[in-house]
């Protein structure tokens, strides 16, 4: 387990401020907020959702689907200034920056982005598995 130092900050006016991080590698981060809001975001589900602009995304019929990261991992995580984290995964994926505004939305609406994720893969014949894209 991992906690990584903050400073309290809110960039947009209706997300609460960040209180706790920690990274429980190489599974999962555990995200807390001044509402009291607490999430459990998965590896697989923060690599999947990654802001970075190239994930390693497959564009499918105009749709941008990530397969195959069942198994990812998190290997560190380190501070962005005052308002964000970058998380290096095992497949060397590192270039997102998780805003807090960013963790709050994914944690706020984790199992509606997650059947979105399902319904996306199975679409197009997909899979959470790592055999998905070969």
């Amino acid at each position: 387990m991992v906690s990584i130092a903050i400073r309290g900050i809110c960039t947009t006016a209706n997300t609460p401020r960040l209180t706790k991080f920690i990274l429980h590698p190489p599974g999962w981060v555990e995200v807390e907020f001044g509402d009291r809001s607490t999430f459990s975001l998965s590896a697989e589900f923060l690599r999947i959702y990654s802001p970075a602009v190239n994930s390693k995304v497959r564009t499918m019929g105009g749709e941008k689907v990530i397969c195959g990261r069942r198994h990812v991992g998190i290997m560190s995580a380190q501070p962005v200034g005052n308002y964000g984290v970058r998380i290096l995964f095992d497949d060397l994926h590192k270039t997102g920056i998780y805003t807090w505004d960013y963790l709050y939305h994914l944690g706020s609406y984790k199992f509606t982005l997650v059947r979105e994720y399902i319904r996306s893969l199975k679409k197009h014949g997909l899979s959470r598995e790592p055999s998905c894209g070969r």
